[in-house]
């Protein structure tokens, strides 16, 4: 994981996929460029499967190291117990969809052991995000490290154990930490309508 910020456009990125008409019931993945993407997925009808902390950090442990495993640029995370929200630097567009099918496939089959529940749907659909303009990646990252706030689990998102914050809190020079902290993130556009 890196906490030095990754170089985003100062344009939006315009691609050939903008005339595609998206499918009204689910997100459309377009993946066709590298760069920087905030991630978000929920259980299916916003169970709250993975809600005690052996099962919050199973799925934790599962996103950063298949993280690595594909070869992503791991910036920030934020788990609970019915979603969770990243952002990544993807250098393989096709990884993304990669991680989110071996993650999904592998946290199914264990949480579905662990419930004696084999065939139970777990996880609903993810929903990317390409992020191309500076200022929205710092938004983003502030909106991800202060999730646990949001929804209520801690006062200080550096205290919620299943959330990067801390560690960005730790780690990251004071200046960009500052810079971060900074970003007004509630108006962002991110589906995150689940009470975790």
């Amino acid at each position: 994981m890196c906490a030095v910020r990754p170089k985003l456009d100062s344009e939006p990125v315009v691609g050939h996929l903008s005339a595609i008409h998206d499918w009204p019931h689910a997100p459309l993945h377009r993946l066709s460029d590298a760069g920087v993407f905030m991630v978000t997925s929920g259980t299916y009808q916003k169970a709250r499967l993975f809600r005690t902390p052996e099962r919050l950090t199973f799925l934790t442990n599962s996103l950063t190291e298949l993280c690595q495993k594909y070869s992503l640029d791991l910036q920030a995370w934020a788990v609970f117990p019915n979603h969770y929200h990243f952002l990544a630097q993807i250098l393989q567009p096709r990884n993304l969809s990669r991680l989110t099918r071996h993650l999904h496939s592998s946290t199914v089959i264990w949480i579905n052991e662990q419930d004696g529940a084999p065939n139970r749907k777990v996880w609903f659909q993810y929903w990317e995000s390409h992020i191309t303009f500076h200022r929205s990646y710092l938004a983003r990252l502030n909106y991800v490290y202060q999730n646990p706030v949001k929804h209520g689990l801690v006062r200080d998102a550096s205290a919620y154990e299943w959330c990067s914050a801390g560690w960005f809190e730790r780690k990251a020079d004071r200046a960009f930490f500052k810079t971060v902290r900074s970003f007004p993130c509630d108006k962002l556009d991110i589906p995150d309508d689940f009470d975790a």
